[in-house]
């Protein structure tokens, strides 16, 4: 079986690799088409932006995304942010020296696949998750532990119909004691704004 290249990065690498410098704000790769959902009924229910915007922790909106076997209509809620220790984060990468003065970040999102065809094997969808701090963004750090607690990984996801949710996780380097953390996620070959959870003081 072929695996995507995202997950033979993963596999191949025992210790997480910095695969991205920090990169100013503003400088996402793609753009989408995105609708709200109502928050989860453990959550107040508040009305969210049209096309994108900025999302309460565990609300969720929908976009569509280009997979392998066609296109899906996802919903996507982040979950939760935790960021790691420095000492936490020194045995996660590769080089600790490069990793001086930052911290991990790991993203918990669920997505859910609305409609538009089963996603036969190693779903695409979670690479479009990204996370920012203090307004810019991480830098991606490929093989870290996103098979961890809550977490799925992708190349285990097989025959993923309508109806049915995994939570996914990506984990970026950010600077350590930023204020803001915020999980971005934009739909491929669309245009409008990405959809935004804004986390304060994750942990």
């Amino acid at each position: 079986m072929l695996y995507k290249k995202t997950a033979l990065l993963r596999a191949a690498a025992p210790v997480a690799v910095l695969a991205l410098a920090l990169t100013a704000c503003g400088g996402n790769k793609k753009s989408n088409t995105s609708t709200t959902d109502n928050a989860p009924k453990t959550e107040k229910s508040s009305s969210a932006p049209e096309g994108g915007g900025e999302l309460k922790p565990g609300q969720g909106g929908t976009g569509k995304f280009k997979e392998e076997d066609g296109t899906i209509t996802y919903a996507v809620a982040a979950q939760k942010v935790k960021v790691s220790t420095e000492a936490e984060t020194a045995k996660l990468v590769s080089d600790p020296k490069r990793a001086k003065g930052l911290v991990a970040a790991t993203a918990w999102v669920k997505y859910t696949n609305k409609g538009g065809g089963v996603v036969k094997e190693s779903p695409d969808v979670a690479d479009e998750s990204e996370i920012y701090a203090d307004g810019r963004r991480g830098g991606l750090l490929i093989g870290a532990a996103e098979d961890g607690p809550g977490c799925e990984d992708t190349i285990d996801i097989e025959n993923w119909k309508t109806g049915q949710s995994h939570t996914i996780c990506q984990t970026y380097m950010i600077p350590k004691g930023a204020k803001s953390v915020e999980v971005h996620w934009t739909a491929e070959g669309q245009s409008g704004s990405p959809l935004i959870w804004k986390f304060d003081n994750a942990g």
